[in-house]
């Protein structure tokens, strides 16, 4: 954990002058790299507030899986005099025999964008800063041999990701998301909207039948604790049944979850919200999403396999999101990471997400070819239909010959 802040100059001499040429540098411009704490939680805030963000980089997300999850979160950030230009947070983590600067969240953390404010955007050498804001934190941080920063969104809400301008690579998996921009009734018209209505009235009459039913948007802590235990339950059943570790298992994740959702439902921001479906009583089907100014993103769902399964209780949920969605001035309802058959139900918006990999040491430079190899063996796979779904029948084989917990 780093104790003190180190800060570093690019674009100046040693006397702190602009270098000859920058046409750009108003004043000098500094980066530092400070420990995650309260109040530098609070700074970030307001600089995320300020501009455009993803979720997974708000200061609630961040707060909460710092709590919960890894302590060893720091910022990288850059200033022109005292105005901030972009901050980064990363998390510390070991991994094989490197240790590496990653986005907070690991896996859980999709379409990634930094709070950048526009005089950096707009400046021709962002990649040449950024680079210097990656040697700080080597200078500030000797123990971390790399940085990988996966599932970057290309673009949010209009502006463009300032972390292309480094090299980089696509990510395996496709973003999928539903266009909103027309309303939600020429959306359905477009994606086989007579199949859908049929299917929404059957859904209804077998609903009704079972009990009735009720659609939830959690709006206090206890709706919240209620729906994200339910969704867990049934992702836990899923990947069991899938012969997959159940990612959102361990205690700390389940904790840090907990405090995402139930925070924001306390505060009312709704950045981080859920909704759900109740029939006869009982929860059958949950979604946890997120919102931007112009998108709402399913982080991800669950709906319980029992006796309604053949109803499809997660489809007749994602038509009333999407309608909920559509009212709300939302441009995109954003699917996330996963190219899936439920959601080319709904969209025709296809997003390649890319990876950031940037080696600090030797040993960082041989993790960073690896990682680069893998992204691309894993990109073939899941790009090859056969092959992928070669890959899911052995999953599926695997499922039925081992315990389920020591399946991978």
């Amino acid at each position: 954990m780093v104790d003190t802040t180190e800060r570093f100059f690019a674009g100046q001499t040693a006397h702190g002058h602009a270098a000859p040429g920058d046409k750009h540098a108003s004043g000098p411009i500094s980066f530092s790299v400070e420990p995650v704490s309260s109040s530098t939680i609070d700074a970030y805030s307001q600089l995320a507030d300020s501009t455009v963000a993803a979720p997974p980089q708000r200061a609630e997300w961040l707060a909460a899986w710092a709590g919960n999850v890894n302590s060893d979160c720091v910022f990288v950030s850059a200033l022109q005099g005292t105005d901030p230009l972009f901050a980064m947070p990363l998390e510390v983590v070991r991994e094989g025999l490197c240790r590496t600067a990653r986005i907070p969240g690991g896996s859980h953390a999709n379409g990634s964008f930094f709070p950048t404010m526009q005089a950096f955007q707009s400046r021709p050498d962002t990649g040449l800063q950024l680079t210097a804001a990656f040697r700080a934190l080597a200078a500030a941080r000797p123990d971390i041999d790399m940085i990988a920063l996966e599932r970057l969104s290309p673009c949010l809400d209009g502006l463009d990701n300032p972390l292309r301008a480094l090299p980089h690579s696509d990510s395996p998996n496709l973003a999928l998301a539903a266009d909103l921009t027309g309303g939600f009734e020429p959306l359905v018209d477009r994606m086989s909207g007579k199949r859908k209505r049929k299917k929404m009235r059957a859904q209804l009459r077998k609903f009704e039948a079972a009990g009735g039913y009720r659609l939830i948007r959690a709006e206090t802590p206890e709706e919240a604790g209620r729906l994200l235990s339910a969704l867990f339950a049934m992702k836990h059943e899923r990947f069991r049944k899938m012969g997959v570790a159940d990612v959102f298992a361990p205690p700390q994740i389940t904790a840090f979850f907990q405090d995402l959702f139930t925070v924001a439902a306390k505060d009312g921001t709704r950045r981080f919200f859920l909704s759900g479906l109740e029939v006869g009583g009982k929860l059958r089907a949950v979604s946890a999403c997120s919102r931007t100014r112009g998108r709402i993103i399913c982080d991800f769902a669950a709906f319980a396999e029992d006796e309604l399964y053949a109803a499809s209780p997660g489809e007749f949920l994602f038509f009333h999101d999407i309608e909920v969605a559509s009212s709300e001035d939302i441009s995109l309802f954003d699917f996330s990471v996963g190219d899936e058959p439920y959601k080319r139900a709904w969209c025709e918006v296809e997003t390649r997400q890319f990876d950031v990999f940037f080696p600090l040491t030797a040993k960082g430079h041989a993790a960073t070819a690896m990682r680069r190899a893998k992204a691309r063996a894993k990109g073939m796979i899941k790009n090859n239909p056969l092959a992928w779904r070669l890959v899911r029948m052995a999953r599926a084989g695997s499922a039925t010959k081992s315990a389920p917990a020591e399946n991978d």
